[in-house]
C-alpha cells in the first residue's frame, strides 16, 4: 500500500498511535493484534523472551539482509532491575528519568514530587528512614534541580547517571577497607614515663 508523501507519518507519530491503540486491550488481545499486524506487513517474529518489560522483537529482511528491530516499552520494575540503583538517591533519579523519558505518553512529566517517589519506591525499593528528605538529599547529591513547591527536575548529572552510568561496574565503586582499631593509651602511665 503506497502512502502519499503528504500523508506519511513520522516514526514517533506511528509509535504513539500504536501504543494508543493497544493500551485499551488486555495482554492477550495486544499480542494477537501485534502478531496480525506483523503478518500483514510481512515482518517475521522470533520467539520472544519474557522479561519484566513489554517488548517486541521483529526481524525483517530488506534487500536479503536480516535486520533486527526492537520496540521496547519498559516499565519501572524492569528499568530498576536493568540499572540496579545502589542508593535511594540513585533510585530517585531513576524514577525521575522513567517519568520524563520512558513512561507512557499520558503519564510523562517533567518534574517529580514526594508523592511520585512514594508511589514508585514502595513496590520496588525500600523507602529511606526520612522519606520527605529523599528529594532534597538527591538534589544535594547533584541529581536534581529544585523548582519550588516540593517539585524537582532531573538535571543533566542525574540524567547521565541513569542513562549512561548505571549499572555501576566493579571499578567505579571501591570497597571500603575496615579501619584498624586505635590502640588505647593509658594517659596516666604515659605521663609517668
Amino acid at each position: 500500500m503506497d502512502i502519499p508523501a503528504g500523508k506519511q507519518k513520522s516514526l514517533g507519530q506511528a509509535i504513539d498511535e500504536l501504543i494508543q491503540a493497544l493500551e485499551t486491550l488486555d495482554e492477550s488481545s495486544r499480542q494477537t493484534a501485534i502478531r496480525a499486524a506483523c503478518e500483514h506487513l510481512k515482518i517475521g517474529l522470533p520467539a520472544a523472551e519474557r522479561t519484566g518489560a513489554s517488548s517486541l522483537q521483529a526481524s525483517a529482511s530488506p534487500g536479503g539482509q536480516d535486520a533486527a528491530q526492537t520496540i521496547r516499552v519498559p516499565d519501572i520494575k524492569s528499568l530498576k532491575e536493568e540499572k540496579q540503583p545502589s542508593s535511594a538517591n540513585e533510585m530517585a533519579a531513576l524514577v525521575a528519568y522513567y517519568l520524563s523519558e520512558l513512561a507512557p505518553p499520558k503519564e510523562r512529566q517533567a518534574h517529580v514530587t514526594f508523592e511520585d517517589m512514594v508511589k514508585f519506591f514502595k513496590p520496588f525499593y525500600p523507602l529511606p528512614k526520612a522519606p520527605r528528605q529523599l528529594l532534597p538529599n538527591a538534589k544535594n547529591a547533584g541529581y536534581f534541580d529544585s523548582l519550588g513547591d516540593g517539585k524537582y527536575r532531573l538535571n543533566p548529572v542525574g540524567y547521565n547517571l541513569v542513562a549512561h552510568n548505571l549499572p555501576r561496574t566493579g571499578t567505579e565503586s571501591r570497597p571500603v577497607k575496615p579501619r584498624k582499631p586505635r590502640k588505647q593509651v593509658d594517659k596516666k602511665s604515659k605521663r609517668r614515663q
